[in-house]
Protein backbone atom coordinates (compact mmCIF):
# COMPACT_ATOMS: atom_id res chain seq x y z
CA UNK A 1 0.00 0.00 0.00
CA UNK A 2 2.95 2.18 0.33
CA UNK A 3 4.10 4.93 -1.92
CA UNK A 4 0.98 6.80 -2.70
CA UNK A 5 -0.28 10.31 -1.94
CA UNK A 6 -3.39 10.89 0.12
CA UNK A 7 -5.44 11.60 -2.98
CA UNK A 8 -4.48 8.14 -4.17
CA UNK A 9 -5.03 6.70 -0.73
CA UNK A 10 -8.65 7.85 -0.79
CA UNK A 11 -9.47 4.72 -2.71
CA UNK A 12 -7.34 2.57 -0.45
CA UNK A 13 -9.39 3.57 2.57
CA UNK A 14 -12.79 3.60 0.88
CA UNK A 15 -13.66 0.23 2.33
CA UNK A 16 -12.91 1.21 5.93
CA UNK A 17 -16.02 0.93 8.10
CA UNK A 18 -17.51 4.03 9.64
CA UNK A 19 -16.67 2.60 13.08
CA UNK A 20 -13.00 2.30 12.20
CA UNK A 21 -13.02 5.71 10.53
CA UNK A 22 -14.00 7.16 13.91
CA UNK A 23 -11.04 5.42 15.53
CA UNK A 24 -13.23 2.92 17.39
CA UNK A 25 -12.29 -0.32 15.70
CA UNK A 26 -12.64 -3.44 17.80
CA UNK A 27 -9.49 -5.55 17.49
CA UNK A 28 -9.56 -9.33 17.44
CA UNK A 29 -7.28 -12.11 18.60
CA UNK A 30 -6.17 -12.52 14.99
CA UNK A 31 -5.12 -8.85 14.93
CA UNK A 32 -2.97 -9.42 18.01
CA UNK A 33 -1.44 -12.64 16.69
CA UNK A 34 -0.47 -10.84 13.50
CA UNK A 35 0.50 -7.46 14.97
CA UNK A 36 2.17 -8.21 18.27
CA UNK A 37 5.95 -8.43 18.45
CA UNK A 38 6.04 -9.02 22.21
CA UNK A 39 4.13 -12.30 22.46
CA UNK A 40 5.85 -15.23 24.22
CA UNK A 41 5.87 -17.24 20.97
CA UNK A 42 7.83 -14.53 19.16
CA UNK A 43 10.14 -12.81 21.62
CA UNK A 44 12.41 -15.74 22.49
CA UNK A 45 13.87 -16.16 18.99
CA UNK A 46 15.54 -13.77 16.54
CA UNK A 47 15.43 -14.49 12.80
CA UNK A 48 18.89 -14.52 11.20
CA UNK A 49 18.22 -16.12 7.80
CA UNK A 50 15.32 -17.12 5.55
CA UNK A 51 15.89 -19.76 2.87
CA UNK A 52 12.76 -19.38 0.73
CA UNK A 53 12.25 -21.82 -2.13
CA UNK A 54 9.02 -21.72 -4.13
CA UNK A 55 7.78 -23.37 -7.33
CA UNK A 56 5.19 -21.23 -9.11
CA UNK A 57 2.58 -22.85 -11.37
CA UNK A 58 0.82 -20.29 -13.61
CA UNK A 59 -1.66 -22.78 -15.18
CA UNK A 60 -3.49 -23.41 -11.90
CA UNK A 61 -2.37 -20.34 -9.91
CA UNK A 62 -0.73 -22.45 -7.24
CA UNK A 63 2.57 -22.49 -5.43
CA UNK A 64 4.51 -25.10 -3.48
CA UNK A 65 7.64 -24.57 -1.48
CA UNK A 66 9.49 -24.30 1.78
CA UNK A 67 11.13 -21.74 3.99
CA UNK A 68 14.09 -22.62 6.18
CA UNK A 69 13.82 -20.28 9.16
CA UNK A 70 17.19 -19.95 10.87
CA UNK A 71 17.08 -18.17 14.20
CA UNK A 72 19.14 -17.39 17.25
CA UNK A 73 17.73 -18.53 20.57
CA UNK A 74 17.45 -15.58 22.95
CA UNK A 75 16.08 -17.62 25.83
CA UNK A 76 14.93 -21.22 26.18
CA UNK A 77 11.38 -21.91 25.03
CA UNK A 78 9.35 -24.58 23.31
CA UNK A 79 6.57 -22.92 21.29
CA UNK A 80 7.31 -20.93 18.15
CA UNK A 81 4.80 -18.99 16.01
CA UNK A 82 4.99 -19.11 12.22
CA UNK A 83 2.50 -17.13 10.13
CA UNK A 84 0.87 -18.27 6.87
CA UNK A 85 -2.42 -16.97 5.56
CA UNK A 86 -5.29 -19.10 4.36
CA UNK A 87 -5.96 -20.64 1.88
CA UNK A 88 -2.29 -21.70 1.93
CA UNK A 89 -1.59 -24.60 4.26
CA UNK A 90 1.45 -25.94 6.07
CA UNK A 91 2.22 -29.52 5.12
CA UNK A 92 4.97 -30.19 7.64
CA UNK A 93 7.64 -28.65 9.82
CA UNK A 94 11.07 -30.18 10.29
CA UNK A 95 13.92 -29.46 12.71
CA UNK A 96 17.14 -31.44 12.99
CA UNK A 97 15.76 -33.97 10.50
CA UNK A 98 12.72 -34.71 12.63
CA UNK A 99 9.07 -33.81 12.12
CA UNK A 100 7.75 -31.12 14.45
CA UNK A 101 4.18 -31.10 15.74
CA UNK A 102 2.16 -27.95 15.26
CA UNK A 103 -1.31 -26.56 15.70
CA UNK A 104 -3.15 -23.88 13.76
CA UNK A 105 -4.96 -20.81 15.07
CA UNK A 106 -6.34 -18.91 12.08
CA UNK A 107 -3.35 -17.66 10.09
CA UNK A 108 -0.86 -18.54 12.83
CA UNK A 109 0.81 -21.91 13.29
CA UNK A 110 2.36 -22.86 16.62
CA UNK A 111 5.21 -25.35 16.46
CA UNK A 112 5.97 -27.45 19.55
CA UNK A 113 9.72 -27.92 19.51
CA UNK A 114 11.24 -30.97 21.17
CA UNK A 115 14.92 -30.32 20.43
CA UNK A 116 16.72 -28.30 23.14
CA UNK A 117 16.51 -24.55 22.49
CA UNK A 118 19.51 -23.26 24.40
CA UNK A 119 20.17 -19.53 24.69
CA UNK A 120 22.71 -18.41 22.11
CA UNK A 121 22.23 -21.45 19.88
CA UNK A 122 21.42 -21.20 16.17
CA UNK A 123 18.56 -23.41 15.01
CA UNK A 124 16.61 -23.92 11.79
CA UNK A 125 12.95 -24.82 11.39
CA UNK A 126 11.95 -25.68 7.81
CA UNK A 127 8.29 -25.15 6.94
CA UNK A 128 6.86 -26.93 3.89
CA UNK A 129 3.63 -25.57 2.42
CA UNK A 130 1.43 -25.40 -0.68
CA UNK A 131 -1.81 -24.05 -2.07
CA UNK A 132 -3.36 -21.26 -4.09
CA UNK A 133 -2.33 -17.98 -2.45
CA UNK A 134 -4.84 -15.25 -1.88
CA UNK A 135 -5.20 -13.32 -5.14
CA UNK A 136 -4.51 -9.61 -4.98
CA UNK A 137 -7.85 -7.79 -5.05
CA UNK A 138 -6.58 -4.31 -5.84
CA UNK A 139 -2.80 -4.33 -5.89
CA UNK A 140 -0.70 -2.89 -4.49
CA UNK A 141 -3.04 -1.67 -1.71
CA UNK A 142 -4.87 -4.95 -1.20
CA UNK A 143 -2.14 -7.41 -2.04
CA UNK A 144 -1.38 -11.04 -2.62
CA UNK A 145 -0.51 -12.82 -5.87
CA UNK A 146 -1.43 -11.06 -9.12
CA UNK A 147 -1.85 -13.76 -11.75
CA UNK A 148 -2.03 -12.03 -15.10
CA UNK A 149 -0.66 -11.73 -18.59
CA UNK A 150 1.15 -9.01 -20.48
CA UNK A 151 -0.31 -7.40 -23.61
CA UNK A 152 1.10 -10.23 -25.75
CA UNK A 153 -0.55 -12.90 -23.64
CA UNK A 154 2.53 -14.15 -21.81
CA UNK A 155 2.24 -14.87 -18.07
CA UNK A 156 3.03 -11.87 -15.89
CA UNK A 157 2.90 -12.58 -12.17
CA UNK A 158 3.82 -10.25 -9.31
CA UNK A 159 3.43 -10.16 -5.55
CA UNK A 160 2.44 -7.30 -3.22
CA UNK A 161 1.84 -7.59 0.52
CA UNK A 162 2.88 -4.47 2.43
CA UNK A 163 0.46 -3.86 5.29
CA UNK A 164 -1.40 -7.09 4.55
CA UNK A 165 1.63 -9.21 5.44
CA UNK A 166 4.25 -11.34 3.70
CA UNK A 167 2.58 -14.45 5.09
CA UNK A 168 -0.05 -14.01 2.40
CA UNK A 169 2.31 -16.08 0.21
CA UNK A 170 5.17 -17.46 2.29
CA UNK A 171 5.58 -18.70 5.89
CA UNK A 172 7.59 -16.43 8.16
CA UNK A 173 7.64 -14.46 11.37
CA UNK A 174 5.26 -11.91 9.94
CA UNK A 175 6.13 -8.77 11.85
CA UNK A 176 8.15 -5.73 10.88
CA UNK A 177 9.93 -6.06 14.23
CA UNK A 178 12.25 -8.88 13.15
CA UNK A 179 14.33 -8.97 9.98
CA UNK A 180 16.71 -11.68 8.80
CA UNK A 181 20.33 -10.64 8.39
CA UNK A 182 20.17 -12.06 4.87
CA UNK A 183 17.79 -14.07 2.68
CA UNK A 184 17.79 -16.46 -0.24
CA UNK A 185 14.86 -16.42 -2.68
CA UNK A 186 14.94 -19.35 -5.12
CA UNK A 187 11.97 -19.42 -7.47
CA UNK A 188 11.16 -22.13 -10.00
CA UNK A 189 9.04 -21.08 -12.97
CA UNK A 190 8.18 -22.43 -16.44
CA UNK A 191 10.64 -21.58 -19.20
CA UNK A 192 11.19 -19.08 -20.77
CA UNK A 193 9.88 -16.88 -17.96
CA UNK A 194 12.33 -14.90 -15.84
CA UNK A 195 12.00 -14.18 -12.13
CA UNK A 196 13.26 -10.98 -10.53
CA UNK A 197 13.54 -10.83 -6.73
CA UNK A 198 15.61 -9.04 -4.11
CA UNK A 199 19.37 -8.73 -3.87
CA UNK A 200 21.64 -10.13 -6.57
CA UNK A 201 21.04 -12.93 -9.04
CA UNK A 202 23.32 -15.81 -8.11
CA UNK A 203 22.30 -18.44 -10.63
CA UNK A 204 19.74 -19.62 -13.17
CA UNK A 205 19.37 -23.39 -13.36
CA UNK A 206 17.48 -24.92 -16.29
CA UNK A 207 15.81 -28.23 -15.53
CA UNK A 208 14.89 -31.01 -17.89
CA UNK A 209 11.18 -30.65 -17.17
CA UNK A 210 10.83 -27.25 -18.84
CA UNK A 211 11.32 -25.16 -15.70
CA UNK A 212 14.11 -22.92 -14.44
CA UNK A 213 15.13 -21.91 -10.94
CA UNK A 214 16.22 -18.31 -10.42
CA UNK A 215 18.20 -17.88 -7.22
CA UNK A 216 18.47 -14.39 -5.71
CA UNK A 217 20.30 -13.46 -2.54
CA UNK A 218 19.96 -10.39 -0.33
CA UNK A 219 23.08 -10.09 1.80
CA UNK A 220 21.79 -7.38 4.12
CA UNK A 221 18.86 -7.16 6.57
CA UNK A 222 15.53 -7.00 4.75
CA UNK A 223 11.96 -6.49 5.93
CA UNK A 224 9.62 -9.32 5.02
CA UNK A 225 7.07 -7.23 3.11
CA UNK A 226 9.87 -6.09 0.80
CA UNK A 227 10.44 -9.65 -0.46
CA UNK A 228 8.82 -9.76 -3.88
CA UNK A 229 8.50 -11.84 -7.02
CA UNK A 230 8.16 -10.45 -10.53
CA UNK A 231 7.74 -13.18 -13.11
CA UNK A 232 7.44 -12.57 -16.84
CA UNK A 233 9.22 -12.17 -20.14
CA UNK A 234 11.72 -9.59 -18.98
CA UNK A 235 14.68 -8.00 -20.67
CA UNK A 236 17.55 -6.50 -18.75
CA UNK A 237 20.37 -4.00 -18.82
CA UNK A 238 22.66 -2.61 -16.15
CA UNK A 239 24.94 0.33 -15.52
CA UNK A 240 27.22 1.66 -12.80
CA UNK A 241 26.44 4.73 -10.73
CA UNK A 242 29.28 6.62 -9.04
CA UNK A 243 27.85 7.28 -5.60
CA UNK A 244 29.03 8.32 -2.17
CA UNK A 245 30.26 4.82 -1.33
CA UNK A 246 31.78 4.10 -4.71
CA UNK A 247 30.29 2.23 -7.66
CA UNK A 248 26.68 1.12 -7.27
CA UNK A 249 25.25 -1.52 -9.61
CA UNK A 250 21.98 -0.33 -11.14
CA UNK A 251 19.87 -2.95 -12.92
CA UNK A 252 16.74 -2.45 -15.00
CA UNK A 253 14.15 -5.15 -15.75
CA UNK A 254 11.37 -4.02 -18.11
CA UNK A 255 9.19 -6.35 -20.12
CA UNK A 256 11.10 -7.14 -23.30
CA UNK A 257 8.80 -5.15 -25.58
CA UNK A 258 9.08 -2.08 -23.33
CA UNK A 259 12.86 -1.89 -23.49
CA UNK A 260 12.98 1.31 -25.57
CA UNK A 261 10.44 3.11 -23.39
CA UNK A 262 12.28 2.05 -20.25
CA UNK A 263 15.62 3.27 -21.56
CA UNK A 264 14.06 6.69 -22.16
CA UNK A 265 12.10 7.09 -18.92
CA UNK A 266 14.29 5.34 -16.41
CA UNK A 267 17.18 7.76 -16.91
CA UNK A 268 15.61 9.60 -13.97
CA UNK A 269 17.02 6.97 -11.63
CA UNK A 270 20.42 8.64 -11.77
CA UNK A 271 19.18 12.11 -10.75
CA UNK A 272 17.02 10.52 -8.05
CA UNK A 273 20.00 8.72 -6.52
CA UNK A 274 22.09 11.88 -6.73
CA UNK A 275 19.44 13.94 -4.96
CA UNK A 276 18.70 11.45 -2.21
CA UNK A 277 22.32 10.62 -1.51
CA UNK A 278 22.83 14.36 -1.03
CA UNK A 279 19.94 14.72 1.39
CA UNK A 280 19.79 11.30 3.07
CA UNK A 281 23.30 9.91 2.82
CA UNK A 282 24.70 6.93 0.90
CA UNK A 283 22.29 4.49 -0.72
CA UNK A 284 21.81 1.85 2.01
CA UNK A 285 22.23 -1.27 -0.12
CA UNK A 286 25.43 -1.01 -2.17
CA UNK A 287 26.13 -4.69 -1.52
CA UNK A 288 22.77 -5.74 -3.00
CA UNK A 289 22.47 -3.06 -5.69
CA UNK A 290 19.57 -0.99 -6.99
CA UNK A 291 16.97 -2.51 -9.32
CA UNK A 292 13.90 -1.13 -11.06
CA UNK A 293 11.42 -3.80 -12.18
CA UNK A 294 8.33 -3.30 -14.32
CA UNK A 295 5.18 -4.69 -12.69
CA UNK A 296 1.47 -4.82 -13.47
CA UNK A 297 0.43 -2.63 -10.50
CA UNK A 298 1.29 0.96 -9.65
CA UNK A 299 4.51 0.27 -7.81
CA UNK A 300 6.07 -0.59 -4.47
CA UNK A 301 9.35 -0.05 -2.63
CA UNK A 302 10.58 -3.63 -2.54
CA UNK A 303 14.10 -3.40 -1.16
CA UNK A 304 16.77 -3.49 -3.92
CA UNK A 305 14.01 -4.46 -6.39
CA UNK A 306 11.73 -1.43 -6.69
CA UNK A 307 8.48 -2.24 -8.48
CA UNK A 308 7.49 0.19 -11.23
CA UNK A 309 4.11 0.45 -12.96
CA UNK A 310 3.76 4.09 -13.94
CA UNK A 311 3.46 3.65 -17.70
CA UNK A 312 6.86 5.20 -18.51
CA UNK A 313 5.51 8.72 -18.03
CA UNK A 314 5.97 11.60 -15.64
CA UNK A 315 3.53 12.38 -12.84
CA UNK A 316 1.53 9.63 -11.24
CA UNK A 317 -0.59 8.02 -13.93
CA UNK A 318 -0.89 11.43 -15.56
CA UNK A 319 -1.61 13.36 -12.36
CA UNK A 320 0.26 15.80 -10.14
CA UNK A 321 -0.52 15.50 -6.42
CA UNK A 322 0.56 19.08 -5.75
CA UNK A 323 -1.40 20.80 -8.49
CA UNK A 324 1.63 23.00 -9.14
CA UNK A 325 2.77 21.40 -12.37
CA UNK A 326 6.09 20.34 -10.86
CA UNK A 327 4.80 16.85 -10.25
CA UNK A 328 4.44 16.39 -14.01
CA UNK A 329 8.13 17.11 -14.56
CA UNK A 330 9.34 13.85 -12.99
CA UNK A 331 8.26 10.24 -12.54
CA UNK A 332 6.41 9.86 -9.24
CA UNK A 333 7.02 6.12 -8.82
CA UNK A 334 10.77 6.33 -9.42
CA UNK A 335 11.14 9.19 -6.95
CA UNK A 336 8.75 8.14 -4.20
CA UNK A 337 9.59 4.45 -4.19
CA UNK A 338 13.33 5.10 -4.33
CA UNK A 339 13.03 7.33 -1.26
CA UNK A 340 11.75 4.31 0.65
CA UNK A 341 15.14 2.66 0.29
CA UNK A 342 16.17 5.12 3.00
CA UNK A 343 12.89 5.59 4.89
CA UNK A 344 11.09 2.26 5.09
CA UNK A 345 13.81 -0.17 4.10
CA UNK A 346 16.92 1.25 5.77
CA UNK A 347 14.89 2.63 8.68
CA UNK A 348 11.97 0.27 9.29
CA UNK A 349 9.31 0.72 11.94
CA UNK A 350 8.65 -2.19 14.27
CA UNK A 351 4.91 -1.56 14.34
CA UNK A 352 2.54 -0.73 11.51
CA UNK A 353 1.13 2.07 13.69
CA UNK A 354 4.32 4.05 13.05
CA UNK A 355 4.18 3.82 9.27
CA UNK A 356 4.23 7.62 9.15
CA UNK A 357 8.02 7.29 9.43
CA UNK A 358 8.03 5.50 6.07
CA UNK A 359 5.37 7.50 4.26
CA UNK A 360 5.79 11.01 5.62
CA UNK A 361 9.48 11.10 4.76
CA UNK A 362 8.85 9.53 1.33
CA UNK A 363 6.18 12.13 0.63
CA UNK A 364 8.52 14.90 1.74
CA UNK A 365 11.26 13.45 -0.46
CA UNK A 366 9.19 14.43 -3.49
CA UNK A 367 9.53 18.09 -2.51
CA UNK A 368 13.26 17.60 -1.99
CA UNK A 369 13.60 16.05 -5.44
CA UNK A 370 11.67 18.96 -6.92
CA UNK A 371 14.09 21.27 -5.11
CA UNK A 372 17.07 19.35 -6.46
CA UNK A 373 15.79 19.76 -10.00
CA UNK A 374 14.15 23.19 -10.00
CA UNK A 375 15.32 25.09 -6.93
CA UNK A 376 14.30 25.64 -3.32
CA UNK A 377 11.23 27.76 -4.08
CA UNK A 378 9.87 25.11 -6.44
CA UNK A 379 10.33 22.46 -3.76
CA UNK A 380 8.48 24.60 -1.24
CA UNK A 381 5.63 25.20 -3.66
CA UNK A 382 5.32 21.48 -4.24
CA UNK A 383 5.32 20.79 -0.49
CA UNK A 384 2.58 23.36 0.06
CA UNK A 385 0.61 22.06 -2.91
CA UNK A 386 0.30 18.48 -1.65
CA UNK A 387 -1.80 19.72 1.26
CA UNK A 388 -4.83 19.58 -0.95
CA UNK A 389 -4.81 15.82 -0.39
CA UNK A 390 -5.12 16.09 3.40
CA UNK A 391 -8.41 14.71 4.69
CA UNK A 392 -8.11 15.08 8.46
CA UNK A 393 -10.60 12.26 8.93
CA UNK A 394 -8.42 10.15 11.25
CA UNK A 395 -5.11 10.70 13.06
CA UNK A 396 -1.88 9.65 11.36
CA UNK A 397 -1.01 7.48 14.38
CA UNK A 398 -4.00 5.25 15.16
CA UNK A 399 -3.21 4.98 18.86
CA UNK A 400 -3.27 1.17 18.91
CA UNK A 401 0.02 -0.72 18.85
CA UNK A 402 0.54 -4.46 18.59
CA UNK A 403 -2.59 -5.16 16.54
CA UNK A 404 -1.35 -4.52 12.99
CA UNK A 405 -3.23 -1.21 12.90
CA UNK A 406 -2.25 1.53 10.48
CA UNK A 407 -3.16 5.20 10.68
CA UNK A 408 -4.90 7.30 8.08
CA UNK A 409 -3.74 8.03 4.57
CA UNK A 410 -2.82 11.50 5.82
CA UNK A 411 0.54 9.98 6.75
CA UNK A 412 1.47 10.89 3.16
CA UNK A 413 0.57 14.57 2.54
CA UNK A 414 0.01 15.70 6.13
CA UNK A 415 3.11 13.90 7.36
CA UNK A 416 5.17 15.39 4.56
CA UNK A 417 3.69 18.81 5.35
CA UNK A 418 4.74 18.42 8.98
CA UNK A 419 8.32 17.66 7.98
CA UNK A 420 8.38 20.65 5.64
CA UNK A 421 7.27 22.83 8.57
CA UNK A 422 9.91 21.36 10.85
CA UNK A 423 12.51 22.35 8.28
CA UNK A 424 11.24 25.94 8.58
CA UNK A 425 11.47 25.74 12.37
CA UNK A 426 15.03 24.42 12.24
CA UNK A 427 15.74 27.40 9.95
CA UNK A 428 19.16 26.09 8.96
CA UNK A 429 19.37 24.00 5.78
CA UNK A 430 22.79 22.59 6.61
CA UNK A 431 21.53 21.42 9.99
CA UNK A 432 18.33 20.05 8.41
CA UNK A 433 20.34 18.06 5.90
CA UNK A 434 22.50 16.81 8.75
CA UNK A 435 19.39 15.59 10.58
CA UNK A 436 18.10 13.66 7.56
CA UNK A 437 21.49 12.10 6.89
CA UNK A 438 22.01 11.50 10.59
CA UNK A 439 18.76 9.58 10.88
CA UNK A 440 19.90 7.18 8.17
CA UNK A 441 23.27 6.74 9.81
CA UNK A 442 22.13 6.47 13.43
CA UNK A 443 19.37 3.98 12.56
CA UNK A 444 21.10 2.28 9.63
CA UNK A 445 19.56 -1.12 8.92
CA UNK A 446 17.62 -0.87 12.18
CA UNK A 447 14.08 -1.39 13.43
CA UNK A 448 12.61 1.56 15.31
CA UNK A 449 9.60 2.96 17.05
CA UNK A 450 8.32 6.30 15.81
CA UNK A 451 9.18 7.86 19.17
CA UNK A 452 12.87 7.19 18.50
CA UNK A 453 12.70 9.24 15.30
CA UNK A 454 10.95 12.07 17.12
CA UNK A 455 13.50 12.04 19.94
CA UNK A 456 16.42 12.11 17.50
CA UNK A 457 15.00 15.06 15.58
CA UNK A 458 14.30 16.98 18.78
CA UNK A 459 17.79 16.38 20.11
CA UNK A 460 19.67 17.13 16.90
CA UNK A 461 17.61 20.19 15.97
CA UNK A 462 17.82 21.71 19.42
CA UNK A 463 14.13 22.60 19.01
CA UNK A 464 11.22 21.63 21.22
CA UNK A 465 9.20 19.72 18.64
CA UNK A 466 7.25 17.48 21.01
CA UNK A 467 3.98 19.33 20.67
CA UNK A 468 4.41 19.67 16.91
CA UNK A 469 4.60 15.89 16.58
CA UNK A 470 1.71 15.40 18.98
CA UNK A 471 -0.53 17.90 17.18
CA UNK A 472 0.01 16.71 13.63
CA UNK A 473 0.44 12.97 14.23
CA UNK A 474 -2.15 12.21 16.89
CA UNK A 475 -4.98 14.69 16.24
CA UNK A 476 -7.01 15.87 13.26
CA UNK A 477 -7.07 19.49 14.42
CA UNK A 478 -5.40 22.23 12.39
CA UNK A 479 -3.79 24.83 14.67
CA UNK A 480 -5.53 28.19 14.48
CA UNK A 481 -3.59 31.38 15.08
CA UNK A 482 -6.10 33.73 16.64
CA UNK A 483 -5.18 37.41 16.50
CA UNK A 484 -6.48 40.92 16.99
CA UNK A 485 -4.98 44.25 15.96
CA UNK A 486 -5.47 47.48 17.86
CA UNK A 487 -3.52 50.50 16.78
CA UNK A 488 0.14 49.57 16.58
CA UNK A 489 -0.21 46.36 18.53
CA UNK A 490 -1.12 42.82 17.54
CA UNK A 491 -2.19 40.19 20.06
CA UNK A 492 -2.07 36.53 19.18
CA UNK A 493 -2.43 33.01 20.56
CA UNK A 494 -2.86 29.39 19.44
CA UNK A 495 -6.27 27.75 19.59
CA UNK A 496 -7.57 24.34 18.45
CA UNK A 497 -4.34 22.79 19.67
CA UNK A 498 -3.09 20.17 22.12
CA UNK A 499 -2.31 21.50 25.61
CA UNK A 500 1.07 23.21 25.69
CA UNK A 501 1.30 23.71 21.91
CA UNK A 502 4.10 26.22 21.33
CA UNK A 503 5.14 25.97 17.69
CA UNK A 504 7.00 29.05 16.44
CA UNK A 505 5.71 30.49 13.20
CA UNK A 506 6.79 33.14 10.70
CA UNK A 507 4.37 36.01 10.17
CA UNK A 508 4.30 39.35 8.41
CA UNK A 509 3.62 42.15 10.90
CA UNK A 510 5.92 44.87 9.54
CA UNK A 511 7.07 45.58 6.00
CA UNK A 512 7.42 42.82 3.43
CA UNK A 513 9.64 40.52 5.47
CA UNK A 514 8.43 37.70 7.69
CA UNK A 515 9.55 37.50 11.30
CA UNK A 516 9.33 34.81 13.97
CA UNK A 517 6.83 34.74 16.80
CA UNK A 518 6.28 31.91 19.29
CA UNK A 519 2.60 31.85 20.19
CA UNK A 520 1.21 29.75 23.03
CA UNK A 521 -2.34 29.29 24.24
CA UNK A 522 -1.96 32.52 26.19
CA UNK A 523 -2.31 35.94 24.61
CA UNK A 524 0.94 37.66 23.67
CA UNK A 525 1.54 40.96 21.92
CA UNK A 526 3.98 42.55 19.49
CA UNK A 527 4.36 45.77 17.57
CA UNK A 528 2.26 45.92 14.39
CA UNK A 529 3.38 48.18 11.55
CA UNK A 530 1.20 47.30 8.57
CA UNK A 531 -1.49 49.53 7.03
CA UNK A 532 -4.36 47.21 7.96
CA UNK A 533 -5.09 44.15 10.06
CA UNK A 534 -5.99 42.38 6.83
CA UNK A 535 -2.34 42.66 5.77
CA UNK A 536 -1.32 40.25 8.52
CA UNK A 537 -0.11 36.98 7.01
CA UNK A 538 1.36 33.66 8.10
CA UNK A 539 4.14 32.18 5.97
CA UNK A 540 2.42 29.71 3.66
CA UNK A 541 5.00 27.06 4.53
CA UNK A 542 3.11 26.54 7.81
CA UNK A 543 0.02 24.37 7.83
CA UNK A 544 -2.17 26.47 10.12
CA UNK A 545 -5.26 28.62 9.86
CA UNK A 546 -5.76 32.20 11.06
CA UNK A 547 -8.74 33.72 12.81
CA UNK A 548 -9.09 37.43 13.38
CA UNK A 549 -11.06 38.53 16.42
CA UNK A 550 -12.10 42.05 17.50
CA UNK A 551 -9.79 45.01 17.14
CA UNK A 552 -9.72 47.96 14.77
CA UNK A 553 -10.03 47.54 10.97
Amino acid sequence: MKSRHAWIVLAAFAAVSSLEAQGARAYTRADTLRGSFSSPERTWWDVTFYDLRVAVSPPDSSIRGSNGITYRVLKPAQTLQVDLMSPLVVDSMVQDGKAVKFRRDGNAYFATLTAPQRAGASKTLTVFYHGKPQPAKRPPWDGGFSWGTDSLGAPWIVTTDQGLGASVWWPNKDTQADEPDSQRVAITVPQPLATVANGRLRSVTHHGNGTSTWEWFATLPINNYAISLSIGKYDHWSELYQGERGLLTVDYWPLAYHMDAARRQWTQVRSTLQCFEHWFGPFPWYEDGYKLVEVSNNGMEHQSAIAYGNGFANGYRGRDASGTGYGMKWDFIIVHESAHEWFGNNITTKDLADMWVHESFANYSEALYTECQFGKQAGAEYAVGVRRGIRNDRPIIPGAYGVNAQGSGDMYPKGGTMLHMIRQIVDDDAKWRGILRGLNQAFRHQLVMGSQIQDYMIRESGKDLRKVFEQYLTTIRIPALEYEVSGGTIRYRWTNVVPGFNMPVKVRIAGEAYSWITPTEQWQSAAFALPSATDFKVDENFYVTTQRVGGAP
